[in-house]
């Protein structure tokens, strides 16, 4: 009888055990999963930024905007001879200086920016 009780203290204790690693794994692949989303959406913003650095942008008006599925890259003329590139959505937003030469848009060879460039703020927001 008492080996019978100790085989289902056994029984009882590997039950626990298992159902704690199990909410463990659960929890462990919800945060992989969350940052496997997170680094594709920054994946798709960069090459956003960069199909947004290819196309070919007037002058005019000052802001401009192109789409490409559910994200937005939009060409900003700060002035004569600087713009500025913003790609992303309302969560995750990216950013590409550039300037005005011989009348063509030219980007910085610099890379993009995961901040915004500029003192005001809301020049950053994608229109």
């Amino acid at each position: 009888m008492s080996s019978l009780a100790l085989v289902l203290l056994l029984l009882v204790l590997g039950t626990l055990i298992l159902t704690g690693l199990n909410q463990q794994l659960e929890s462990f692949r919800s945060l992989v999963n969350g940052e496997s989303v997170s680094l594709r959406r920054q994946a798709d913003v960069q090459s956003l930024l960069e199909w947004g650095r290819m196309q070919r942008w007037l002058l005019q008006p000052e802001q401009q905007c192109k789409q490409r599925q559910s994200l937005r890259v939009c060409l900003r003329v700060l002035s004569e001879d600087r713009v500025l590139l913003i790609a992303g959505d309302n969560d995750l937003t990216l950013w590409r200086g550039g300037e005005i030469a011989e009348g063509r848009v030219r980007f910085s060879p610099h890379g993009w920016s995961d901040f915004c460039p500029l003192k005001e703020s809301a020049l950053c927001r994608l229109p």
